[in-house]
């Protein structure tokens, strides 16, 4: 039997190769990072929960608004920030001071530790956890279902 956590990190990996299009949410067509983490939602829960307002690149940082964040929480269960788990979504925040706008999903934990995410000039790739993107997690959730 296929846990959630499988089910989650192998939807995202099927992201893997789409081109990085703002506001979009189409496999294989083009996703942001919050297009990646809708279409697994779609994938492995169903409907979407919410409409996805139109959003500007910068997500609200002149403002200083965590709309991001805010969204998160609605949708999606907070978890101990060492409770690293493979299909856990992690909250990004890219510069010091700055609001978190990027998101990506845990793909393996560990030594090897790796994420599936989507940015500009990129697309949807798997990179390594390392040091750097580490230091940038501000917070970790889970999907809003039971993993076996």
């Amino acid at each position: 039997m296929t846990s959630s956590t499988d089910r989650i990190v192998a939807a995202a990996r099927s992201w893997v190769g789409t081109p990085y299009v703002h506001q979009n949410a189409v496999k294989g067509a083009g996703c942001d990072c919050l297009g990646l983490l809708r279409g697994v939602w779609r994938e492995v829960l169903g409907p979407e929960p919410e409409t996805i307002p139109a959003y500007s690149m910068d997500w609200s940082e002149p403002q200083g608004d965590e709309r991001l964040w805010k969204a998160a929480l609605r949708h999606l269960h907070l978890k101990a920030p060492d409770a690293e788990a493979a299909g856990d979504v992690l909250l990004f925040r890219m510069r010091n001071g700055a609001v978190a706008k990027h998101l990506g999903l845990m793909a393996r934990t560990g030594q090897d530790a790796s994420f599936i995410h989507a940015y500009s000039g990129h697309g949807v790739t798997e990179s390594p956890l390392s040091a750097p993107w580490r230091r940038r997690v501000v917070a970790r959730f889970e999907f809003p279902i039971e993993v076996n």
